[in-house]
């Protein structure tokens, strides 16, 4: 494939829903074609199952079930969006992918993480990111400022207790380790416009030498 496939992990609250756009239009004054896309959704298939996965209605769901149905989601969203804008040469930047799936489905949920790991590969045919850049804040400092914006709806896995939270977040510290080539960490707890230029840094220096 021609693109790069670039995604942005963190917790809840780290802000990079927030820098996803601002990184599109810098980029895309670059020069650089670019889709921004999310998970789970991105398409009418897979949002619906964000809409079943996110209910708060939903408490009983069981943590394989969850697990399957980001699964389920993130197949047809990389079939159906992702893969044809990787072949016609474009960067795609994904809110989440399959690193979220390892830290919140599998350990912060007490599910062994590589067996998350193989539901996710077989939906995914290892196609993984060329680029993963993890936006890192405390638990309890991303969790504020969600408590903070009056307009950020609270979904499912907002309510979670706060250990889950920190879990989520001892398993990214893990993904780091593990894929130190892959995950970049930027400091969110920076201002907007300095988390923005320093994941901008990361991604014009992998394109660079990429190139």
């Amino acid at each position: 494939m021609n693109g790069y496939f670039i995604t942005l992990e963190g917790g809840e609250g780290a802000g990079k829903t927030t820098v996803l756009p601002l990184l599109e239009a810098r980029l895309t004054e670059m020069g650089y074609d670019v889709l921004s896309t999310r998970e789970p959704g991105g398409i009418q298939i897979a949002e619906k199952i964000r809409n079943i996965v996110l209910d708060k209605n939903y408490p009983e769901m069981d943590r394989r079930t969850e697990a399957l149905l980001f699964a389920a989601a993130r197949r047809q969203h990389l079939v159906e969006k992702i893969i044809p804008a990787l072949k016609a040469g474009k960067i795609v930047v994904c809110d989440r992918f399959i690193d979220s799936s390892l830290a919140y489905q599998g350990y912060a949920s007490g599910l062994d993480m590589d067996d998350v790991f193989a539901v996710n590969q077989f939906a995914i045919e290892g196609m993984m990111p060329d680029l993963t850049i993890f936006f890192d804040i405390a638990p309890k400092e991303g969790l504020d400022r969600i408590a903070a914006n009056k307009y950020r709806e609270r979904n499912r896995l907002d309510l979670q207790q706060e250990t889950y939270h920190e879990n989520v977040y001892t398993a990214y510290q893990k993904l780091l380790q593990r894929y130190p080539e892959r995950i970049q960490a930027v400091d969110a707890r920076q201002p907007l416009e300095k988390v923005t230029g320093q994941a901008m840094k990361i991604i014009t220096r992998f394109l660079h030498d990429h190139q």
